[in-house]
Order: C-alpha cells, then sequence, then structure tokens
C-alpha cells in the first residue's frame, strides 16, 4: 500500500470515527451500538497501519487479494449486523403484541367497570 493510500484509508477512518461520536453525542446512536461501530474503525486503522497483517490474514484465508479479504470480512460483518437487527425487530415485534394485548384488556376491564 502507498504513502498516499494509507494516509487516504487513514483519513476515511478518522473521519467515520469522529462521526460514530458526533452521533453518540447528539443521540442519533445508542451507545449500545456504539462499541461495535468504533471497534470496526479501530480495527480499519489497524489494517491500514499494519497493512502486512492483511496481507498475512489474506494468504492465510486463501483469497488472492487483500481487496477480497476486506470484501469478505466486510460482506460478514454486514450479515451480522442484518442478524442482530432482526432479532431486535423480532423482539421488538412480540413486545408492541404484547403491549397491544394488555391495553385491549385494559380498555375491556374499564368499558366493563362502566
Amino acid at each position: 500500500m502507498t504513502l498516499t493510500q494509507k494516509i487516504f484509508a487513514a483519513i476515511m477512518v478518522f473521519l467515520m470515527l469522529g462521526l460514530i461520536i458526533t452521533l453518540i453525542k447528539r443521540g442519533k446512536l445508542r451507545e449500545e451500538y456504539s462499541w461495535l461501530w468504533m471497534l470496526t474503525g479501530v480495527l480499519l486503522l489497524a489494517l491500514v497501519f499494519f497493512y502486512d497483517l492483511l496481507v498475512a490474514i489474506t494468504a492465510m484465508i486463501g483469497a488472492v487479494m487483500p481487496t477480497t479479504t476486506l470484501f469478505i470480512f466486510g460482506i460478514m460483518f454486514l450479515i451480522l449486523i442484518s442478524l442482530h437487527f432482526a432479532v431486535k425487530i423480532s423482539e421488538l415485534t412480540n413486545q408492541v403484541k404484547n403491549l397491544a394485548q394488555e391495553v385491549s384488556l385494559l380498555r375491556a376491564y374499564r368499558e366493563m367497570g362502566n
């Protein structure tokens, strides 16, 4: 990786980390998820400064190019995030159903009392 590429990649990672911190401060990103995104940024930064590590991982998994390794891990990351959000949505759906049932029972009870 050339020096120009390293500088560009480092700037992009720092901008991403800055965006994450800004989103947390503004309350747009919950702290529950912030650690995951911060960890991702730190790992990307480590790969920028220790490019040989990425090359070694590429050789270890049998990929041809380091960019292929990045894409593989990026896709795996997105799949895991999607799975996590699907689980959260399922939990929230059950909570909404339970709340709707409780509200309906409370309304029915209130109407019976009048």
